[in-house]
């Protein structure tokens, strides 16, 4: 008996191996959508989307993931920040995909579709054709091609004008950076990092299809989709439910504490410095260093890389790059150059254009960033008011 067991765990083992090879779906097979809840890593904060097939006459139990990476990729970190990080289409054991979120802690819906033989056969033709080494690789893009973003393309792909959205389900349609933040805690180090790293094209207001980059807005609209005029979702079932925890952390660690920290301790040395017709030269390099290097990424991730979302970055406003070349003067002992008091006026021109754009709305900054604008205004204010008095003419 035994031997007849490990005989049929080799046959099945043997079948999955070469199931790369053409494989003739039972009519039992069936396909569905797959929604993983958010998880406490960066990466996963926003969840995940997968199709999944099933046949079980066949023994077959795979999931198809648009959303796996190669660490081991050449210049991994460069391409991943230049955006030109490829990412693949991985077909894995259902049960292997599921121990990963079970261990996480994270809950798994399942959205069973409603298709004949005719119309899972010719899905699961496209998702093995896509799995191909040669088709696999595609370029990510966080809001217009990602793992998410892909359920809505393959059945658009497959189905075509027999698939049919409706909106309904959508109470207000959001910005894409208002959609990122319902995933995010603000007074957090990703988003701050992601509100300083991403620009004004994030803050158009997203169209339906648009919402569908993020996993939850998938499984809603799948809800609310029609294919050959009947709903598309059979029925839908939770596979794990897991309670979605409030993340926690010390206020002493938040990037709020630390930026309203740097101001009170800035202002209160701005004071000191007014009141003995003196100036901090580290804080003014400090100051001016920092904002500068931060002005060079942002143009780095502007020009210089294929992420859509950091375009028309206004951020620079106020971390001007030109400021990696003032610090050094700042930071020396001798007289400041003349044309240095100009500087001084045209860095807070610029900065009270932040806050015209932020007010308008051509782009919303992170609340986080108050403080930071608040300090800069002040310390530019009084550099002027200094220039005046120690630089000649």
């Amino acid at each position: 008996m035994q031997l007849k067991i490990r005989f049929l765990l080799v046959l099945l083992g043997f079948s999955f191996m070469t199931f790369s090879q053409e494989v003739e779906l039972s009519p039992k097979a069936q396909i569905s959508i797959i929604t993983c809840g958010p998880g406490q890593e960066l990466y996963s904060t926003f969840g995940h989307s997968a199709f999944r097939l099933q046949d079980p006459v066949l023994g077959i139990d795979v999931v198809y993931n648009y959303g796996t990476f190669n660490f081991n990729t050449p210049n991994f970190y460069m391409k991943f920040a230049r955006g030109k990080l490829l990412y693949s289409l991985s077909r894995q054991k259902f049960e292997d995909f599921l121990w990963t979120y079970e261990m996480e802690n994270r809950w798994v819906q399942e959205q069973l579709l409603n298709l004949d033989t005719i119309e899972t056969k010719a899905l699961f033709a496209f998702l093995e054709t896509n799995y191909k080494p040669e088709n696999r690789d595609y370029q990510y893009d966080f809001f217009y091609n990602n793992c998410s973003s892909k359920i809505r393309d393959v059945l658009n792909a497959v189905y075509g004008d027999r698939v049919t959205y409706f909106d309904g389900h959508l109470i207000q349609r959001y910005t894409f950076r208002q959609l990122i933040h319902q995933s995010l805690v603000t007074n957090s180090w990703s988003a701050f990092g992601i509100d300083l790293a991403l620009g004004s094209v994030i803050d158009k207001k997203a169209t339906p299809n648009e919402h569908m980059f993020l996993p939850i807005y998938v499984m809603d609209q799948m809800a609310n989709t029609n294919l050959n005029q009947e709903p598309i979702v059979k029925r839908e079932r939770s596979i794990m439910e897991f309670e979605s925890l409030d993340p926690y952390t010390y206020f002493l660690l938040t990037p709020f504490f630390w930026v309203l920290a740097l101001m009170v301790f800035a202002l209160v040395i701005t004071y000191i410095d007014y009141k003995n017709n003196s100036r901090s030269r580290w804080l003014d390099f400090f100051l001016s260093f920092s904002t500068g290097i931060t002005g060079l990424l942002i143009i780095f991730l502007w020009f210089f890389t294929d992420h859509t979302a950091t375009a028309g970055n206004l951020n620079i406003l106020w971390a001007f790059p030109l400021n990696i070349v003032t610090c050094f003067y700042l930071a020396r002992t001798k007289p400041l150059p003349q044309w240095m008091q100009k500087y001084f006026v045209l860095i807070t021109v610029l900065l009270i254009i932040t806050q015209l754009v932020w007010l308008i709305g051509i782009q919303i900054f992170s609340p986080l960033i108050t403080p930071l604008l608040v300090l800069l205004v002040v310390r530019y204010f009084f550099l002027i008011h200094w220039s005046k008095r120690n630089i000649k003419k």
